[in-house]
């Protein structure tokens, strides 16, 4: 495994495995990793003949406030684990690298980033979107593999890639979860026991609200309403949003009668936890 720190000589290592006639797969990371990122390795490495991981903390999608100093920087244990699983090359660049000077160019996905998280994260999305661009620049991958978690970063990646014409494909992957239904995420290491315990009623009211349109339920109303009900069980939790959406647009449904995507963010201690899952209520 390699390890590049500088944008020449990850293009140079991609650019001899393309001349090998090689599929190169990207996975997109701020480190941390865990067994989320491994599986999307694992993909990654099942359909592409050479994998890149990117490790770089992107300071621009942070919105004032947030954890941006102490988000958890392993990069040591990260390449271990990426060495491990395969990975033909890491690109860690420094943040100087990235963004060499003051960055006067952005790339913004309009519509599909004000909803759910973008209502609370201001310049969040520009600031994945733009990171994305270059990395996809850099890298050149045929396909970038990204989480079910980040519902709402996939949608407006694969938004961004069409609309720009990027030639490139983009996978979403399953989200991975811990034994209590809770998401794997690198913040959930911010968490105690007890409040890891407590985030398990996240997954349990997007499995309530599941069972509740399998079984007929349309109005979206009466499920949010039952979903707060269980978060509210837990007096530490904070939510952020609780939202039924189009799959597609990210639009409000009112009455749920195709495929939905109901999204949870809550605040708990130290941590911002975001979940969701898909519904066909048309199947």
């Amino acid at each position: 495994m390699e390890v590049a720190e500088t944008i020449e000589s990850v293009r140079s290592l991609v650019r001899a495995a393309r001349d090998e006639g090689k599929k190169i797969g990207l996975v997109p990371t701020m480190g941390a990793l865990h067994i989320g990122h491994i599986s999307l390795i694992e993909a990654a490495a099942k359909n592409c003949d050479f994998v890149a991981v990117s490790i770089f903390v992107n300071p621009t999608q942070f919105s004032p406030g947030e954890d941006l100093e102490k988000y958890p920087r392993p990069l040591e244990a990260d390449l271990e684990m990426c060495q491990r699983a395969g990975v033909d090359v890491v690109f860690a660049p420094a943040s100087d690298v990235i963004y060499p000077g003051e960055n006067l160019t952005w790339v913004t996905v309009e519509k599909l980033t004000e909803p759910l998280c973008g209502r609370s994260r201001p310049g969040h999305f520009r600031g994945v979107t733009t990171i994305c661009a270059k990395l996809f620049n850099i890298v050149a991958p045929d396909v970038a593999y990204f989480g079910q978690k980040d519902a709402q970063q996939a949608i407006v990646i694969k938004r961004m890639v069409a609309d720009l014409n990027m030639p490139l494909e983009i996978v979403v992957c399953p989200t991975v979860r811990e034994a209590s239904g809770l998401a794997v995420s690198s913040r959930n290491q911010y968490l105690s026991e007890q409040q890891k315990e407590d985030a398990a009623k996240i997954c349990q009211s997007l499995q309530d609200c599941r069972r509740m349109i399998e079984t007929g339920t349309t109005e979206a109303r009466q499920i949010l309403a039952r979903m707060r009900e269980i978060l509210q069980q837990i007096r530490s939790i904070e939510v952020e949003y609780i939202s039924i959406v189009d799959a597609e647009t990210l639009e409000s449904v009112e009455r749920i009668t195709g495929k939905v995507l109901v999204a949870v963010a809550v605040k708990l201690g130290p941590a911002r936890l975001i979940d969701n899952i898909l519904v066909d209520a048309g199947r």
